[in-house]
């Protein structure tokens, strides 16, 4: 791990004693149990000037420290990192400055933490370098080591071209990035944005999120991926820590001291002018003034973390913060009832879990945030379910959390009031409808998942010459089970004769090349899987190959959130119903149901409805041979109920139920996936004439266990996500398949 700061704060005394506390800060909150679980190396500056010492080991990582002078500190930190990237990659909200002495800093340092992390790291070893202090990193360690495999993370947004141009240094930064195998970004745009960039400023090839570099000759060489990765936090420990009685004890004092009002409102932010706290105060003073909020009946807790208070915009802001605070203190409040409490302080996570508890509304009011993590913490403490999270559309988490959040723009003053005051008289139960879906989200795309995600997309790109990645090594691992998936028939065949092999790439939708989403028909695939799927498509045209789309969703249904590419294959309804994508629309087979087979249906639509009625969050959808229950956003015991009941319904018809994630579903067809994959392996074989067919398939579902179950000697099979599986390998979301399937298109092209 290639960092600008360490995850500690250290001192060394007059004794070569050496003394460390943990580091605030979202990237050591994010990252700290990533490194102790991979017991790695974290190279970084000890954040004081002139400090030097040898490696050593603090909460159970390697620290490794890159000294900095006071002049460095000055050029390369507050100087072009923090005078000149920052605002240029936050929108430009305040002026750049650019200067010559501050980028030669700039690479001056850049280079010292890549020879340090050079000196670290194994032969073909990972390294993951973080944040726009450290841009040209990537580079400079890959000219040094072409061995190791490098990704790269920008934990702030990438701006749009257009600004991004104005920057003197824009192409050194972009060669810099094109260093690593894998960069990554908070949010979609962001990726984007940096592939315009690249179009702009370079001749390199681009392909989707996919820049390819010339090798020495000027020939196709080294690929690099660019793409989403929204951060996340440990929300599980966050989660555990807000639900222990001394956190609970301290919200209500918390409550109690700032008078018990019927709405305290709270803001946490780091000291800075991207995260709209003044637009936040003004909007808050407006409301007092227009006597829409009373200060006797709500209050404003303000926590602003210190933050780089040597650079002068910083300096700034704080006078002109705490110069607000004191105006709408002054004017508003009374003997006992303070308008707002303003808090310029850092505060360890028991006190954080807190005031998340004592808060009614979170105001996530940002001007331009990469991600937002404390938005996730708010969302990770309130297991009680209540709580109003009102998030600026301009954060990443905007973008991963809606539609929970009361959006706001905080740029529109006089629709902020109105947010702020329609979050204190939200009904309970659509705060609990709201919160169930957030809470859903958090404790699923947790810390951990961001990481593995990453680092299994970086495993899976092509590897340096002398090394394959981590998890794709050879010796029965991913990558040796898709060179011979991919491998034709080792007999020499005459012109035109049948093929040996021929390849059906087959996989379930719906959190599989899809991000699972509570509302099924807003689900769609990913940018980077829809390339893949178009391109394994696009191969049918010279390759005995086929795509196939195998789901729970009933034909229709499938064929429309898909936009699946003509000739795809599709099996809807686990396998009821199947049909094929052409020119004309989708060419079905029809589900033909006998009467008893009608009549079972109809009493099971009936028991469904029945046992589903009066429960929050629950709701019956029909298919043309099955129905099936949903309970993604009930709450855990109505889920658990209307499960149990589900269960008994089907058993009095003589049915059998199928447990997928929060569904139960039961059909009057006697099918599953398997026997589709049996069925595909025939059409497959008859359409191409093929003595074999090899079968890929993917899944994340406990119904897909039964395609797996089906697959043969030769097969291959990947389980997308947690849980027990028949599946060979294992992969964590929808993007890191997509690498996968770019790679088995990369090898049936070159076989």
């Amino acid at each position: 791990m290639v960092a600008n700061r360490l995850p500690v704060d250290f001192s060394v005394g007059p004794a070569g004693d050496l003394a460390w506390q943990r580091s605030p800060g979202g990237l050591v909150t994010a990252l700290e149990p990533v490194m102790r679980a991979a017991q790695g190396a974290w190279v970084g500056w000890s954040g004081a000037p002139d400090l030097a010492h040898e490696p050593f080991d603090a909460e159970g990582m390697r620290l490794v420290p890159v000294t900095l002078s006071a002049d460095e500190i000055e050029r390369y930190y507050e100087g072009f990192s923090n005078d000149t990237l920052w605002p240029l990659y936050h929108d430009v909200i305040a002026p750049p400055t650019y200067h010559r002495q501050w980028w030669d800093a700039y690479r001056r340092v850049n280079q010292r933490f890549a020879d340090a992390a050079a000196e670290q790291a194994a032969q073909g070893a990972t390294v993951w370098v973080h944040d726009y202090q450290l841009q040209l990193v990537p580079r400079m360690l890959r000219d040094q080591r072409p061995d190791l495999r490098i990704g790269f993370f920008d934990h702030i947004p990438f701006p749009p071209v257009e600004l991004f141009g104005q920057l003197p240094w824009r192409r050194q930064i972009v060669d810099g990035l094109l260093g690593a195998d894998v960069i990554g970004f908070q949010r979609n745009g962001d990726a984007a944005n940096f592939v315009r960039a690249v179009r702009r400023l370079t001749d390199y090839a681009t392909r989707g999120p996919v820049i390819t570099m010339p090798d020495a000759e000027g020939r196709p060489g080294r690929h690099v991926r660019a793409q989403a990765f929204p951060i996340s936090i440990d929300s599980r420990r966050f989660d555990e820590l807000a639900r222990t009685p001394e956190v609970q004890n301290r919200a209500k004092e918390i409550r109690a001291d700032l008078g018990n009002p019927e709405t305290v409102y709270l803001g946490v932010d780091r000291l800075d002018y991207t995260k709209g706290i003044r637009h936040r105060i003004k909007a808050y003073g407006e409301l007092l003034e227009d006597g829409r909020l009373d200060v006797t009946r709500a209050t404003l807790v303000q926590v602003a973390s210190p933050s780089r208070e040597n650079v002068g915009a910083y300096q700034d802001l704080r006078e002109h913060v705490e110069i607000l605070v004191g105006r709408v203190n002054g004017e508003f409040g009374e003997l006992g009832h303070s308008a707002i409490h303003y808090l310029h302080h850092s505060y360890p996570p028991e006190e954080m879990a807190a005031l998340y508890l004592a808060a009614d509304v979170m105001l996530v009011t940002a001007l331009r945030d990469g991600m937002n993590l404390v938005a996730k913490e708010y969302v990770a403490a309130r297991s009680d379910e209540r709580g109003v999270l009102v998030l600026s559309e301009f954060t990443g988490a905007a973008d991963e959390l809606s539609p929970g959040p009361l959006l706001v723009n905080p740029h529109d003053i006089d629709g902020m009031k109105d947010i702020i005051v329609a979050a204190a008289t939200m009904d309970p139960k659509e705060q609990r409808r709201r919160m169930r879906r957030l809470r859903r989200k958090i404790m699923t795309d947790d810390v951990a998942k961001w990481s593995e995600s990453f680092l299994s997309v970086l495993s899976a790109v092509q590897p340096p010459a002398s090394a394959e990645p981590r998890g794709m090594e050879s010796g029965g691992t991913l990558a040796d089970s898709l060179r011979a998936f991919t491998q034709p028939s080792g007999r020499r065949r005459r012109k035109n004769a049948r093929p040996g092999v021929a390849w059906l790439i087959a996989s379930d939708f719906d959190g599989t090349l899809s991000q699972l989403v509570d509302d099924p028909k807003a689900s769609r695939m990913t940018p980077a899987a829809r390339a893949a799927a178009d391109r394994i498509a696009s191969l049918a045209d010279d390759l005995p190959v086929r795509l196939a789309l195998v789901s729970g969703r009933d034909l229709r249904d499938l064929a429309e959130v898909t936009e699946a590419p003509l000739g795809t294959l599709l099996v809807g309804s686990h396998g009821a119903e199947t049909g094929r994508v052409t020119g004309d629309g989708v060419q079905a087979v029809p589900l033909q149901l006998s009467p008893a087979q009608h009549t079972q249906l109809d009493a099971l639509i009936a028991g469904f409805e029945a046992a589903a009625a009066d429960r929050e969050g629950v709701w019956v959808q029909t298919k043309p041979g099955a129905a099936v229950v949903h309970t993604r956003l009930a709450g855990a015991d109505d889920a658990a109920a209307v499960t149990v009941a589900a269960d008994e319904v089907a058993a009095n018809l003589g049915l059998q139920p199928m447990h997928g994630k929060d569904v139960v579903e039961v059909s009057v067809v006697s099918t599953s996936k398997g026997e589709a994959l049996r069925q595909l392996r025939d059409v497959v074989a008859d359409e191409t004439g093929a003595e074999a067919v090899r079968i890929f398939y993917s899944g994340d579902d406990t119904t897909d266990e039964h395609a797996f179950a089906a697959l043969e000697n030769g097969d291959l099979a990947v389980k997308i996500g947690t849980g027990d599986t028949l599946a060979q390998h294992r992969l964590p979301d929808a993007d890191t398949l997509a690498v996968v399937l770019e790679r088995i298109a990369d090898e049936l092209t070159r076989s």
